[in-house]
Parts: C-alpha cells; structure tokens; sequence
C-alpha cells in the first residue's frame, strides 16, 4: 500500500469510527475479562472455604472447580464475540475505507 493511500486512509472519517468502535470493543472485553480473572483470584485468596466446599453432599468435586472452568469458557466466549465483530463489522468496514481511499 502506498503511502498516499495509507494517508487517505488515516484521514478518512469512516476509519476514525472504526478504530473507536474497535477500541472501545477491544477495552470492553478486556476489561470484562480482567474483572472475571481478579475476582476468580481474590475469592481464592479471600474466601478460600467458598471455594472449597462441595458441590452437594458427599461429592468430592469442590465449587471452585466449574467456577475455574467456567472463567475459561467465558473467556472463550468472549474471544469468539470479537473475533464475530471483527469478521462482521470491522473487516467489511475497512475494506470499503481502503476501496474508497483507493478511488
């Protein structure tokens, strides 16, 4: 790409919108996934006998167990919904900055 493409690019209003959309997704899910991380940490170093407790009784599989599991799937999860916007949303959007940029 040509560094008078890649300028028309950078000045287009339609690209400023997509870098915001994508910012403001990206911090999101960051910050959605940091909160989940931290709390799943502080519970283990603070409520460690929540953690700890079966699941019913007589059961030897601790509560702790599908909360851990399930703080990969939601990360998991949330890694998806990015990569759907981007596929969706984000990738079309570019493509027709650079089809205009290219004009």
């Amino acid at each position: 790409m040509s560094e008078a493409i890649s300028t028309k690019i950078q000045q287009n209003p339609k690209y400023l919108e997509l870098t915001r959309r994508r910012a403001r997704l990206a911090w999101t899910l960051s910050a959605i996934v940091c909160v989940i991380f931290y709390g799943f940490i502080l519970m283990i170093a603070f409520t460690p006998d929540i953690l700890t407790t079966p699941i019913s009784a007589g059961s030897v599989i601790p509560i702790g167990l599908p909360l851990g599991v399930a703080v990969i799937v939601v990360c998991c999860v949330l890694t998806g919904i990015y990569v759907y916007e981007s596929n969706q949303v984000f990738d079309p959007m570019f493509e027709e900055i650079v089809k205009d940029a290219s004009k």
